[in-house]
């Protein structure tokens, strides 16, 4: 079974921790919201689960595209979750990834590789499925394309 050490420490602000993976890598965290100015020190950890999707989905589609000798000249990812107010715990109940891709590249393997990873080998989109309906669209030099919701 593997492992993932990390390690958070609290900073001088009241809710900014900084966090330390074990290669001694490390993000801000805050909670913005629980300022006055709604300004915080870092990203939020809810911001980090849309950051972490868009990551993960990410790694595995440029290794899928990169297999099926696809060339990818740029590729970027916006997405957006929504979730409740004024509840707690507020989990997100949807969660939109779009994919932007430039190269030389066949929409059709952008989408199986889009599904493959958000159906079945991106660990957060799995744990996320749970709570949120997950859904996708994707851009290919210029060119948009529906994708689905996955379950």
């Amino acid at each position: 079974m593997g492992v993932v050490n990390v390690h958070l420490e609290l900073q001088e602000a009241d809710f900014h921790f900084k966090a330390t993976n074990a290669e001694g890598q490390s993000i801000d965290i805050d909670d913005g919201t629980a300022y006055e100015d709604g300004k915080g020190h870092g990203v939020g950890p809810m911001q980090l689960l849309m950051m972490a999707i868009g990551g993960c989905s990410g790694v595995d589609i440029v290794s899928i595209l990169q297999k099926g000798r696809q060339q990818i000249e740029s590729f970027s990812i916006d997405v957006s979750g929504a979730k409740p107010d004024g509840v707690s715990p507020s989990v997100y109940e949807t969660v939109e990834v779009h994919f932007i891709l430039k190269g030389e590249i066949d929409a059709t393997k952008v989408k199986r590789a889009i599904e493959l990873s958000l159906g079945k080998y991106c660990s957060v989109s799995r744990i996320l499925e749970k709570t949120a309906e997950i859904s996708y669209r994707y851009t290919v030099n210029d060119e948009s394309f529906e994708g689905c919701v996955i379950s």
